[in-house]
């Protein structure tokens, strides 16, 4: 089976070779405060700053997933103020979940087709952080880069958190916009899910040691000792970041895979411009997710098309929350081979063109 389900997501194809060689140099069974796994970190984060473009002075750690960032973030950067802007199921989610730990978390909803107006917002008389979904999984959007830029401007004295969890590994992100970057490797890099990477600034970490938050097991302060020795607080995903480091060995520069995928995406659109059965969930392209592709359409012409593709070796993504049943998704993930991307695209031309 081709999966084109937007995460976990299909693999980079050289995984089980990478699993198997591994298993034969003892890496699986390696201490994590030993040198050999320590090189490794160095060398994983060494490749994710050169390939991605994150400025040298920025800390690179790993968690085990996106959703326990949202929780480092609530418990250890937030003092009293957090603000979330947000338009799908996924920034709803992390607000809702910082709620929890900070009552005082203020969320922000905004139209799926409408990009987040900085000139609207007035935070200038209180500090926080404001927590942006880059790239909202669920119904195909993305905050313009340029956005955050302006963001920046507008509140220099804030931190900055964004959720790049669909488009890191995949687009060409300016970290040095914000102070907190984070994302699962189950999308765009590749890899099997349990693994996440945070990218934080000097300024998140000078805020952090402020706060002297420590109580718990993965308080940002104490990864961050950690990691300036490439060790981790607690025992990690070994296995994982080994295969991290082994796919980004592989993997060409970022501004080459989203130049890759910006091109894919623009075939999609072609296809589906010229269906009468579906549409693209979002008309604005200026907000537009370039990594997930999101169609709507009537349930019983998804579901037809669904199984179609199954029978064809093909699995396509389901719609997410409130847009279940009347979309589907499509992972426009660098993983994905040219010769898979061709098969989606003559399935399509036979399944929906006619």
């Amino acid at each position: 089976m081709i999966s084109f389900y937007p995460g976990p997501s299909r693999v980079d194809e050289n995984i089980p070779e990478y699993v198997r060689e591994a298993y034969e140099q003892g890496i699986l069974s390696l201490n994590h405060r030993s040198k050999a796994f320590m090189q490794i970190c160095e060398r994983t984060i060494g490749l994710l700053k050169s390939k991605l473009h994150i400025p040298e002075d920025y800390t690179v750690f790993f968690t085990s997933s996106a959703t326990e960032c949202w929780e480092i973030i609530a418990q250890s950067l937030i003092e009293v103020n957090s603000y979330h802007f947000y338009n799908g199921a996924f920034g709803k989610k992390w607000f809702d979940y910082t709620r929890k730990l900070k009552y005082q978390a203020i969320g922000y909803q905004f139209d799926p087709e409408q990009e987040l107006k900085i000139g609207e917002m007035d935070l200038s008389s209180e500090t926080g952080v404001i927590c942006i979904t880059q790239n909202e999984t669920s119904n195909g959007t993305q905050v313009n880069l340029s956005r955050i830029v302006k963001l920046r401007k507008k509140y220099p004295d804030h931190l900055i958190a964004v959720d790049a969890t669909s488009s890191m590994a995949g687009m060409h992100l300016d970290f040095s916009q914000a102070d907190v970057w984070y994302s699962s490797v189950q999308k765009c890099f590749g890899l099997p899910a349990g693994l996440a990477v945070m990218i934080c600034s000097p300024t998140a970490i000078k805020h952090s040691r402020k706060l002297q938050e420590n109580r718990h097991y993965n308080s940002f302060n104490f990864i961050v000792e950690n990691i300036e020795k490439f060790q981790t607080p607690y025992t990690p995903n070994v296995l994982g970041i080994y295969l991290l480091m082994r796919v980004m060995e592989n993997r060409k520069p970022i501004g080459k895979v989203e130049k890759k995928l910006r091109k894919r995406l623009r075939n999609y659109e072609a296809i589906f411009s010229e269906s009468d059965q579906f549409s693209l969930l979002i008309c604005n392209k200026n907000v537009r997710s370039e990594t997930v592709i999101v169609l709507e359409g009537n349930p019983e012409n998804i579901e037809a098309l669904k199984k179609k593709a199954e029978k064809e070796g093909i699995t396509l993504g389901n719609g997410y929350g409130e847009l279940k049943s009347s979309t589907f998704r499509i992972a426009n993930f660098p993983s994905l081979k040219k010769e898979e991307v061709k098969a989606l695209h003559k399935f399509l031309k036979k399944n929906i063109l006619q």
